[in-house]
This record gives C-alpha cells, structure tokens and sequence, in this order.
C-alpha cells in the first residue's frame, strides 16, 4: 500500500511539473507587450493607432500593444528617445530632424500621404488673408517642435516672413485650441480633424491652408507629404525584427480596411466620445479625408524630398547637411506584410 501511494505522490508531482513547465511554454508564447505612443489618438490623423486595437489585429499577432496618448507629437518623439515607449504613432518629418541632431528614427509604417492639417484663421481677423498676413500674431500649434509648429513655419517663410516676425503658440487640439481661439489667444492655427469641422460648424472659424487632401498638400508643400507614421529608433527596429514585422501586418490590415470601408463604417469601430458629440461630422470629415491614408503603409515615392525641402527652408540645423533620407525610412516590413 506504501509502495501504492509512493507511486500515485510520484505520478502526481510529474503531473504537476508538467503542468507547470506547459504553463511556462504557453507564458513565453503569450502576447508580446509594445508601448507605443500617439501624438493624440482622438485626431483623425492619427485613427489608424486606435483602429487597429478595435479590429483586433494586434491580438491576431500575438501582440500586447498599449497605446498611449500624448497630445503633442514632439512630446511622444521624446518618450521614445528616453526609451518608455517602442514606438511613436506621429509625422514622419521628425525622422528627418532627428537625424540631424545625430539620432536615428525610421518610419516603419507610413501611415498617410498629406498631413490632414488645416490652417484655420478666426472670423474675428478677416485682415488675414494669406500667410504673408502672419506679422505680429500668435499662430496656434499643438507644441512646439511639433509637426503643426514645422508647417506653420515652413508657410510664413515662405510666404516673405522671418521667424521672429510671428509667434507660435503651444495650443493642443480639440477643446484647448478653440478655447484659445475663442478668446483670442490666436489668431490663426493649425489643426486636424475633428477639431476643423467643429470650429467650422460654429462660424469661429475659416480655412486658409487646407492639407487634408493630396492635391492641397501639393499646391501648399509643393508634393507628396508623407505625414502620420509608426516610427521607431533604427536600433531597436534591428533588434526586434520579428516584432516590427508583426507590427506591420496589423497595421497594413487597417490601412486596407480604411481604403474599402466607408467614414460611417470606420467611424462606428472608433470609441465614441471621439465624435465629440457630433458623429455626423466625424463622418463627414473621415469621408472627406480618408483618401490621405496610403493603402498598403509605403512611403510614397519623392515624399521624403518633399518634407526635406519643407524643413530646410526654415531649419538651420538642416541647411547646408547632408540627409541620408534611406535612413529616414523602410518598407521592408509593409512589403512583406501578410
């Protein structure tokens, strides 16, 4: 009977060795967590982020993916840097001015083809007809060093301006810039949807400079502007192949879902305090601009030049620097995504 109850004690601890030693195999295998932060994932912009968690392509490839929201993409870029996050849902222009300090950054993933950006102007300074109407205001972006802070200077240089002659105002997106345009804070500044069409709807409001589709983009920057990107530090990209690689077929799976669903369909995946009270504007305004979404995440041929031109022409550190723009940039992810 010892001997019985020796053997069942016996039988049992290898049972539960391995048992355990499953749980272990099924713990290494489990979902592989990814932080990664967007420069406001309520912006339309930015929608590709959010979506994806919402379509379930992430858990599809055994990913963990926190996505963190930070209002200014300068701030995200810089969470990056100090190594919190894997990645960045932000312009792609910062790969470019990064490279330029000596850090290097490459969009995996590239999102968007045009910046979906709007220099608004408020209906209390008709006075303001073109950027040359810039001197002496304060223009409202999301952060400074952010994308909409690169745009804005890039269209009053060349609209005749110096860079002193205007200044920029770190404002947000959403409730805090119309806020500051509201009390005339600023005068004029740019944003994204669905803060265009709320200020529109109010008559606070009109449109300047419209960048939310291709042929805007090309007629205000002169091309292609690759805008919205996953972007990651190239020495983390190298060592985590497998990673980016499963990153990039769960997003490349959302850029085709944008490109054959309409804003009503891709609206009713978003969370719904995104419509910020009006879902048949957030419709309106997803129809009107889904078009500047890439339908595959690769980079659109001769967008790189475009955003290096834009940037020299008012960036000292890139004037007269030699940009290694394949650095900037790779498809290979997006190209072999499955």
């Amino acid at each position: 009977m010892t001997g019985f109850i020796s053997k069942c004690a016996l039988r049992t601890a290898a049972l539960t060795l391995a048992i355990t030693a499953a749980g272990a195999t099924v713990a290494s295998a489990a979902d592989e967590k990814i932080s990664i932060m967007v420069g406001g994932y309520e912006k339309q912009i930015y929608l590709p982020a959010k979506l994806t968690e919402a379509l379930g392509f992430f858990k599809d490839e055994g990913l963990d993916v926190e996505l963190l929201n930070e209002p200014a993409g300068v701030d995200a870029e810089n969470e990056m840097l100090a190594g919190a996050v894997q990645g960045v849902v932000g312009f792609y222009d910062h790969c470019i001015d990064l490279q330029a300090k000596g850090k290097f950054v490459e969009s995996v993933v590239q999102f968007s083809q045009a910046p979906g950006e709007v220099e608004l102007v408020s209906t209390k300074h008709p006075e303001i007809k073109s950027p040359a109407d810039f001197k002496g205001m304060n223009l409202g972006v999301t952060g400074l060093g952010s994308s909409t802070n690169f745009l804005t200077e890039y269209l009053a240089v060349k609209n005749g301006l110096k860079l002193g002659e205007f200044t920029s105002i770190p404002v947000g997106a959403g409730d805090t810039f119309i806020a500051a345009m509201q009390q005339d804070k600023i005068q004029a500044g740019m944003t994204t949807e669905p803060t265009i069409t709320r200020l529109l709807k109010t008559g606070a409001a009109t449109v300047l400079i419209d960048m939310r589709t291709i042929e805007g983009t090309k007629a205000a920057l002169g091309g292609t502007y690759p805008a919205a990107s996953l972007y990651m530090q190239t020495d983390w990209v190298e060592a985590h192949k497998d990673v980016v690689q499963k990153l990039a077929n769960a997003f490349v799976k959302t850029q085709k879902f944008i490109n054959t669903h309409s804003g009503a369909e891709i609206a009713d995946k978003m969370p719904k305090d995104y419509y910020v009270g009006d879902k048949e504007g957030y419709v309106k305004a997803l129809d009107a601009g889904k078009a500047m979404f890439t339908a595959d995440g690769v980079m659109p041929e001769g967008g790189p030049e475009t955003v290096l031109t834009v940037l020299s022409a008012f960036k000292k550190e890139l004037q007269g620097k030699q940009i290694d723009l394949s650095k900037t940039y790779t498809s290979e992810f997006v190209k072999n995504a499955k």
